[in-house]
């Protein structure tokens, strides 16, 4: 992508508080810079089908950018700070072209990338593959971690993660299901890609601790992204009576989806799908048809916890967001900034800041209190840590607009619930 020129001196005064547009190479030059720059590498789904997820990713690194000022401090030194800033483009392949960018050509000191296994995979690999340090968030760790053939019992040596898992999702999504009367008859939507196998995968996924729950899932196979047709799905849902629909799809494709369903007359109790269902934006585009949906939860500005970065609670840090975009709240934001949270604490506790075994070693003993909640490795396994999950379903108000209430807390009764589950109309 083409770089955008650097901020002129008044535009970075304005620090946070006038939230332009960042660049992409963000740089912070101390008045006494005798020290190198630190350089940190971001990779996000800025455009594509994914972009939903990097929407605030502006605004938190002009935070960040306020943040940290004239550079961070690092064994008694102060160090400017680089922020090469790429987009994935929702891709795969080019998350991987960028991520080697970043490694071999701006060599960075730590690599960092979110949103969904097409975007984090390609980077941590490219990352363990070139001994870089990475630290990466917003994917359930199995796609992460067995994704990329990790070995529970070695791990790895250079890339962490934190977030949720599949175990979280679907213990969300049972106690969701069971607040109202069903069938206990699933449909399962599972796209041919690294999430889909992993939620569909008969031993890590959906499917045993779904039958050990007491529901039944149907699963037509995998279907390929971008499909234009799911009849075949729609078919086998009807046959199987399936009063439930899950499953993990990106928006274009449960448009598709949720579409003919109504074409054909398909009409289910509760429908609880993952990725496609996080962003308002989304529902908007549905209408109608998109109140009573149903979706994880994994951050909202009722989370109890504040920034080790800004000290925002959650809500201070919506609020912000809020003023900033005249938009609603988006879940990404909370991991977006507890990235950087986490990003810049290691490298002010990095022993020997040049030697990139001493990053991610600062990586491996972190102990931090975020706005998603403490990051502290090993977790499940040596380079995954938790955060947790709850539930909740798209309320559709009178002006068109969507609130997402939370209906399920048990894995987390401290985030207050707003309403109960109700079947879709």
């Amino acid at each position: 992508m083409t770089d955008i020129k650097s901020p002129t001196r008044r535009q970075f005064t304005s620090g946070a508080a006038a939230l332009i547009a960042a660049p992409s190479v963000l740089r912070v030059i101390p008045a006494n810079a005798q020290s190198k720059a630190l350089k940190i590498g971001f990779v996000s789904p800025a455009s594509g089908p994914l972009a939903s997820f990097a929407e605030a990713d502006n605004f938190i690194l002009n935070q960040v950018r306020s943040v940290i000022g004239n550079g961070i401090a690092n064994n008694g030194r102060t160090y400017p700070v680089q922020i090469i800033v790429k987009d994935s483009q929702s891709n795969g392949n080019r998350a991987a072209e960028v991520a080697s960018e970043l490694i071999l050509g701006d060599k960075v000191n730590l690599i960092t990338a979110l949103a969904t296994p097409d975007t984090t995979n390609p980077v941590a690999d490219q990352a363990e593959a070139n001994e870089v340090p990475c630290i990466t968030t917003n994917c359930p760790w199995q796609p992460y971690f067995f994704g990329r053939k990790g070995d529970p019992a070695k791990g790895f040596d250079w890339t962490y993660h934190f977030f949720w898992g599949l175990e979280d999702v679907i213990g969300s999504f049972v106690n969701l299901w069971n607040s109202i009367p069903t069938n206990k008859s699933i449909g399962g939507l599972f796209p041919n890609d690294a999430d889909g196998n992993a939620w569909g995968d008969p031993k890590l996924g959906l499917p045993d601790p779904l039958a050990k729950a007491g529901f039944k899932l149907t699963d037509p196979g995998r279907y390929q992204p971008l499909s234009n047709d799911f009849t075949a799905q729609i078919s086998a849902f009807k046959a199987a009576n399936c009063e439930i629909v899950t499953g993990v799809m990106i928006p274009p494709d449960f448009a598709t989806f949720w579409s003919q369903a109504a074409q054909q007359n398909f009409k289910p109790k509760i429908v609880t799908v993952g990725k496609a269902l996080l962003f308002p934006s989304v529902l908007e585009s549905l209408g109608a048809r998109g109140d009573g949906l149903s979706t994880e939860v994994w951050w909202t500005p009722n989370h109890p916890f504040k920034s080790s970065l800004t000290g925002q609670s959650a809500q201070e840090l919506t609020d912000a967001w809020v003023k900033s975009s005249n938009k609603q709240w988006t879940q990404p934001i909370g991991f977006v900034h507890a990235l950087w949270e986490v990003a810049l604490d290691t490298l002010k506790r990095a022993k020997n800041i040049d030697d990139p075994k001493s990053i991610a070693q600062a990586i491996a003993s972190t102990s931090l209190n975020t706005l998603v909640g403490n990051v502290k490795w090993p977790g499940p396994v040596k380079n995954v840590c938790k955060t947790p999950l709850v539930a909740g379903q798209w309320t559709r108000k009178a002006d068109g607009k969507f609130d997402l209430v939370i209906t399920n807390n048990e894995a987390m009764p401290a985030i207050p619930k707003g309403g109960s589950l109700r079947a879709l109309g």
